[in-house]
């Protein structure tokens, strides 16, 4: 059982912030990066290799159209997310990064 816990307390984000101080946008966001970001943007297990780097709200010179951009467009080592996401989940996922905290 312990051992049950402690997988579960390393799978949680060290960052990431309380569910239940997201708004809507936020919480869409945050489901959207789930569900394509994170592979890349988080470590799975603390032993895990990282691909991307970890996001926050410093991201991008904490620019929110730079990040749009990014995420829209992707870059050579990430795709572009224009097709896959509407401009709304775009702000969205924004939106959810500018209240992760800035990793030290």
């Amino acid at each position: 059982m312990i051992r049950l816990i402690a997988i579960v307390v390393a799978a949680l984000p060290l960052s990431a912030p309380a569910q239940e101080h997201l708004n809507d946008r936020q919480l869409l966001g945050m489901r959207l990066f789930n569900q394509s970001c994170r592979v890349c943007h988080a470590k799975p297990q603390p032993t895990s290799v990282q691909y991307g780097p970890t996001l926050s709200r410093t991201s991008a010179g904490g620019n929110d159209d730079a990040m749009r951009v990014f995420i829209s467009n992707g870059t050579a080592k990430m795709p572009g997310f224009r097709y896959h996401f509407k401009p709304a989940e775009i702000d969205a996922i924004v939106a959810y990064l500018k209240t992760i905290p800035s990793p030290d």
